[in-house]
C-alpha cells in the first residue's frame, strides 16, 4: 500500500546564522526553534504521516529547511543545487535518506541551480520559480527529468520573494493561494485566491481537507474554514524570522510504497 512519509531534519545549533534575503535579520532563539520543530513533527505524525529524519547537518545553518534540497515527482527525486553556494552541502544526508526509501535519484548539475522551495506541484503541473535561487538551466534540467514522466513544467518569474513557495501554495482542489502584494503574475494560475496575510499563503496538505499552516495567519485560517477546510495551526515563528514557512520544514513523499 502507498504510504505517506515526510522527510525532516532537526535544526542546526547554528540556525541563527541562516541566510536572510528579503527580510531584516532578527535574533533567533535556537531552543525555541527546536521545540517548534518537534511540535511540527508531532503535527505531521498526528495526521497520519510517518516522519523520516535526514542525518543532521549541524554545520549548515539552513539545513532544517529540507524542502530546498530536493524535488519529488512520484517516486523520482531530483537533488537540488542551490543558487546559494553555502547551502549546497545540505543535500548529502538527504540523498542518502531518499535512496534508503527506494527513490530513483537524479541531480541538478552545474551550471544549473535549483531550490526545492521554488517548485509547486499541482497534479501533473510543476510550477518553477525563476529568481535568485533557481536559474534557467535548473528549470531545463528539471523539465528533462520530469517531463518524460508526464509533468508539464511552467516557469514563474520571481523578484519579490525568496522562493516561489514563499509567495504561493495550493489548496487540495488545486486553487493557488497567495498574498497578492508578493505574487507577480496571479494570471499564470488557472485559479487564484488572495489571502489576507503573508503567512496564510503557505499550507501543507495533510489529507482529508486538513491544512497545516502557521499560527501567524489567523484571518486566513478563518477563510479556509469558511471554504470547508480544517486548519491545523503550528507555531513556526522562529523559522519565519529566516524566511521559512510550513512547507520548508519537510518533503512530503506521497507515492512511495511501504
Amino acid at each position: 500500500m502507498p504510504s505517506r512519509r515526510a522527510l525532516i531534519r532537526r535544526p542546526s545549533p547554528r540556525l541563527a546564522e541562516g541566510l536572510v534575503t528579503h527580510v531584516e535579520r532578527r535574533p533567533v532563539d535556537v531552543g525555541a526553534a527546536l521545540a517548534q520543530w518537534e511540535a511540527y513533527g508531532d503535527a505531521l505524525r498526528a495526521h497520519g504521516w510517518d516522519t523520516v529524519e535526514a542525518d543532521p547537518a549541524d554545520d549548515c545553518p539552513d539545513g532544517v529547511f529540507v524542502e530546498d534540497t530536493v524535488v519529488m515527482f512520484r517516486n523520482v527525486a531530483l537533488i537540488a543545487r542551490s543558487g546559494a553556494a553555502s547551502r549546497r552541502p545540505e543535500t548529502d544526508g538527504v540523498e542518502e535518506a531518499l535512496a534508503r526509501l527506494g527513490c530513483s535519484v537524479n541531480w541538478v548539475w552545474e551550471p544549473g541551480t535549483l531550490d526545492g522551495g521554488d517548485v509547486l506541484k499541482i497534479g501533473d503541473t510543476i510550477y518553477v520559480g525563476r529568481g535568485g535561487r533557481t536559474n534557467a538551466a535548473g528549470v531545463q534540467q528539471l523539465r528533462a527529468v520530469f517531463a518524460p514522466l508526464g509533468a508539464r513544467v511552467v516557469p514563474v518569474p520571481l523578484s519579490r520573494v525568496l522562493h516561489l513557495k514563499s509567495a504561493v501554495t495550493a489548496l487540495p482542489d488545486g486553487t493557488v493561494i497567495g498574498y497578492e502584494p508578493l505574487v507577480e503574475q496571479p494570471s499564470l494560475f488557472p485559479r487564484f485566491l488572495a489571502v489576507p496575510e503573508e503567512a496564510g499563503a503557505h499550507v501543507v496538505l495533510l489529507g482529508g481537507g486538513k491544512l497545516l499552516m502557521a499560527t501567524s495567519a489567523p484571518k486566513t485560517a478563518e477563510l479556509f474554514m469558511d471554504l470547508g477546510y480544517t486548519p491545523v495551526p503550528v507555531d513556526i515563528s522562529e523559522f519565519e524570522k529566516l524566511e521559512g514557512c510550513v512547507t520548508c520544514l519537510s518533503v512530503r513523499l506521497r507515492n512511495l510504497h511501504a
